[in-house]
């Protein structure tokens, strides 16, 4: 059966509006150090549940603290009445993890494996990170290919859009997987890549091109 998609009028006009923006904010992705990646893989453990601002006020405290090198509790960084980040107690637990393993974590984001395999391994091995912030990581730092990040604003965008006919609020791997190779061929249909997508639709929701 033939895929048929809807309001393409509509997505190539919003991004032929938001193009130079969306396309500076991947550069950036694609410039981010080795030396970054422990504070952006923080950032994607704090997410889950939490406004991307509020996560990325706790990174930005993380650093000033010098979270990484130093031995300090992360709680109370994540507990604060300007950022509250939720789940605080667990995730903090799961970033001092984070730094306790980061060294064997760095060697396989670094190596020549492909972001399918860099994806399943720090989604099996790195606690707090699902498919999604697994994703969202390797993106957040240029490593992701056509990796999607399926969080509630892509999906939704991709149900108006025609690619998914309905919005489930948990997904399992099968169907993350799924899911992701709609997300994939509508890209290569409407000859926009996934990355750019994604940066478009998030903001078609949020009015910003956070990352």
């Amino acid at each position: 059966m033939t895929q048929t998609y809807k309001h393409l009028d509509d997505l190539h006009r919003n991004y032929s509006q938001r193009r130079d923006a969306i396309r500076e904010r991947l550069e950036d992705f694609h410039t981010v150090p080795p030396e970054r990646y422990f504070y952006e893989l923080a950032y994607c453990i704090m997410t889950p549940q939490s406004s991307a601002a509020n996560a990325l006020q706790a990174q930005n405290m993380l650093e000033r603290h010098n979270f990484q090198s130093t031995e300090i509790d992360p709680a109370p960084l994540l507990h604060q009445p300007e950022y509250y980040v939720r789940f605080h107690k667990t995730k903090s637990r799961r970033l001092v993890e984070l730094k306790q393993n980061f060294s064997e974590i760095l060697s396989v984001v670094t190596n020549e494996q492909s972001p399918f395999t860099k994806r399943e391994w720090l989604a099996g091995n790195v606690k707090g990170l699902s498919y999604k912030e697994a994703t969202h990581f390797l993106r957040n730092v240029g490593l992701n290919d056509t990796l999607a990040i399926l969080d509630r604003h892509i999906v939704k965008n991709l149900k108006r859009y025609g690619v998914i006919r309905t919005v489930t609020a948990a997904l399992t791997t099968k169907r993350y997987l799924s899911i992701e190779k709609k997300f994939q061929r509508f890209a290569d249909t409407v000859g926009i890549s996934v990355n750019e997508l994604d940066l478009l639709f998030w903001s078609n929701e949020t009015g910003e091109i956070l990352k």
